[in-house]
């Protein structure tokens, strides 16, 4: 298994990007995306660990993850949607381009799950298949959420205020409205329906399990619900289970 990190500069953008591999391959036949959630980045341990199942399973393969803007690695310190689809957009081309996938898959948690189909709903769809974890459904709902009560009446001014974890992200009115005009729960995704899987926690406490089964229902998408699970599928057992499942989600068709 072989592990490289590299930068595609691309567009006046430099994406902070890690390659796993199963061979010392140039060009791959079919490359995964992996996306992290809000306040992640490309190395946390549940990527990593994916990237290692699925190129154990199917050698020939490879996964490439990547930061988005302002998480991780990334230089940009103010966080916008379009931004975020122009990185989207530069990996796509990269793994067409550099590495020759004919198939494309993508894996999504949360925020880049949201990401994933907003991007379906403004660029249309790359990909083979599509896997969305603990997918963020009112995006904009949950953004706005972020913003401390001490930040409330500064943003509410249309000021810059800064959300997030280990690393924190500007944001202002204006990501929240872009958010608002991109919501997934009024775009039909139903062409690409049998293409795509959706897992979510029964357990899920930022993002209701009812949201991602009407979710699903509207556009006839599977969910699969996973009991006793929370948001960030804390449990190893149910990290495990909904690795297993994408990996195979992800089985070249016969």
């Amino acid at each position: 298994m072989k592990t490289r990190e590299l930068d595609i500069n691309e567009d006046g953008y430099s994406v902070r990007c890690k390659i796993t591999a199963g061979t010392d391959d140039r060009t791959h036949d079919r490359v995964v995306i992996c996306t992290h959630g809000f306040g992640g980045n490309k190395d946390i341990a549940s990527i990593q660990k994916f990237a290692e199942k699925e190129v154990g399973k199917h050698k020939r393969d490879a996964v490439i993850a990547f930061d988005w803007p302002c998480h991780g690695r990334d230089a940009r310190k103010k966080l916008e949607l379009d931004e975020c689809f122009s990185y989207l957009s530069i990996v796509v081309n990269y793994a067409k381009r550099e590495l020759g996938a004919c198939h494309l898959y993508i894996y999504s948690v949360s925020f880049g799950a949201y990401l994933t189909l907003a991007y379906l709903q403004e660029h249309g769809n790359p990909f083979d298949r599509i896997a969305l974890r603990s997918t963020g459904i009112r995006m904009a709902q949950l953004m706005d959420d972020y913003v401390s009560p001490a930040d409330r009446a500064k943003f509410d001014r249309g000021k810059e205020v800064e959300v997030g974890f280990d690393r924190l992200v500007k944001i202002d009115r204006s990501l929240i409205d872009d958010l608002a005009a991109h919501d997934i729960t009024k775009a039909e995704f139903f062409d690409w329906a049998d293409d795509i899987i959706m897992l979510h926690g029964e357990n899920d406490q930022f993002i209701p399990i009812d949201e991602a089964r009407a979710f699903a229902d509207d556009n006839v998408i599977e969910l699969v619900a996973v009991p006793d699970c929370d948001h960030t599928f804390h449990d190893p057992k149910k990290m495990d289970f909904a690795i297993h499942t994408v990996v195979e989600f992800f089985a070249p068709q016969s």
